[in-house]
């Protein structure tokens, strides 16, 4: 009982829309797995995850780019999928939402690619220009799809790749329209300590001599990485130079306004989007609901359906939860793929029961024609 009124809050919490338009109607969402070609990037091409409405027609394109860690070895562990519920919300708005990886991050092949070198002489126009033509390899291979379109497109980062987004604007390609950087920067090596600040002011300068497609800057006020003083020079830079800007200093959010983008704070941040996006006509009256809730399985007792909040709260694809007659469950979130989560969780369910069958996959019940994979396929993905 205690752990299901612990529970319920975070699941309701992300099930009420946030401010501004809104649909009471749940909607449905494709998503896919993507390797996009590069040459630079080998045979494997870059991770990249896509987030749309389920509807057929071509959805315009919101370029969402990724951080980077202060410790390069985490760049290992970082995963497109882990970004699902930040894309949610551009596809909630009607965008084809694409997570894309970097050279270097997650599965992406690139080492140090966009390294920018030692801290006293960081330079960051090279690796601007590393992340730019990434991103321009994902525009391409998106152009090329016929659920996609980059006319009317939108770009988004975060940290690393909000530079990486105000990069992109200072050799926009055809078809983008705005674009957002919520606390981009780099170099930041611990709190209030980024290296070689002039070069990071004077390559947000440099952008701002070319860029001219609108953008929107947030910063919170309590951002370890990127201060409140070092947000407004690296602002005002770019418009001197002639760049498009309008900046947004957030409240203080929790411990780190760094983190003010993410699923937990969205209703913190996603009103300065709609506002943006509406100036601009971008924005439809209704933004679409959130996958529908799915109801627990009839055979769980109080403190199993705790669980299954927790299963549905995790944004982390892809997952799936297992049942057994009596009452028995497993769930695995946060797997490469919906078979591995289906393997898993049954893998899970089976420690307890004797008998399991696949009750939910990602954010749909399982069909009777999505059977549990075998053996043999289980084989055959090694």
């Amino acid at each position: 009982m205690a752990v299901l009124r612990k529970l319920l809050p975070l699941l309701i919490a992300w099930l009420i829309p946030a401010g501004g338009p809104s649909s009471a109607v749940a909607a449905e969402f494709y998503t896919e797995d993507l390797r996009i070609p590069m040459a630079e990037a080998g045979p494997q091409g870059l991770e990249a995850f896509l987030v749309r409405p389920a509807g057929a027609k071509r959805y315009p394109l919101a370029l969402l780019s990724h951080g980077s860690p202060r410790s390069f070895d985490d760049r290992a562990s970082m995963s497109a999928h882990r970004y699902y519920g930040i894309a949610l919300e551009y596809a909630r708005r009607g965008f084809a939402a694409l997570i894309v990886m970097r050279r270097g991050y997650g599965t992406s092949p690139g080492g140090r690619v966009d390294s920018v070198g030692g801290c006293a002489k960081a330079a960051y126009l090279p690796a601007a220009t590393v992340a730019v033509a990434d991103l321009r390899a994902a525009i391409d291979a998106m152009a090329r799809r016929s659920d996609v379109t980059t006319s009317g497109m939108i770009a988004a980062g975060h940290s690393a790749g909000g530079l990486a987004t105000i990069a992109l604007t200072a050799q926009a390609p055809p078809g983008l329209i705005a674009a957002i950087n919520f606390a981009g920067g780099r170099g930041s090596r611990d709190d209030d300590d980024v290296c070689n600040e002039d070069g990071l002011a004077q390559a947000f300068a440099t952008f701002g001599k070319t860029s001219r497609v609108p953008t929107l800057w947030v910063y919170a006020t309590n951002d370890s990485y990127f201060g409140p003083d070092l947000a407004r020079r690296l602002h005002d830079g770019f418009r001197a130079g002639g760049g498009n800007a309008t900046f947004i200093a957030a409240p203080p959010f929790g411990d780190d306004g760094h983190y003010l983008y993410s699923v937990a704070s969205r209703p913190q941040w996603t009103p300065y989007v709609d506002a943006f996006l509406r100036e601009r006509g971008l924005l439809g009256r209704d933004i679409l609901g959130l996958p529908e809730t799915l109801p627990p399985p009839r055979q769980l007792n109080e403190a199993a359906r705790g669980e299954f909040a927790r299963y549905l709260a995790s944004m982390l694809p892809h997952k799936a939860f297992a049942v057994s007659p009596n009452g028995g469950y497993g769930w695995r979130a946060g797997r490469v793929t919906a078979e591995e989560a289906q393997r898993d969780s049954l893998a899970a369910c089976l420690k307890w029961s004797q008998t399991c069958t696949l009750y939910a996959i990602d954010d749909h019940l399982a069909g009777p024609l999505q059977a549990p994979p075998t053996d043999q396929s289980a084989r055959a993905r090694q």
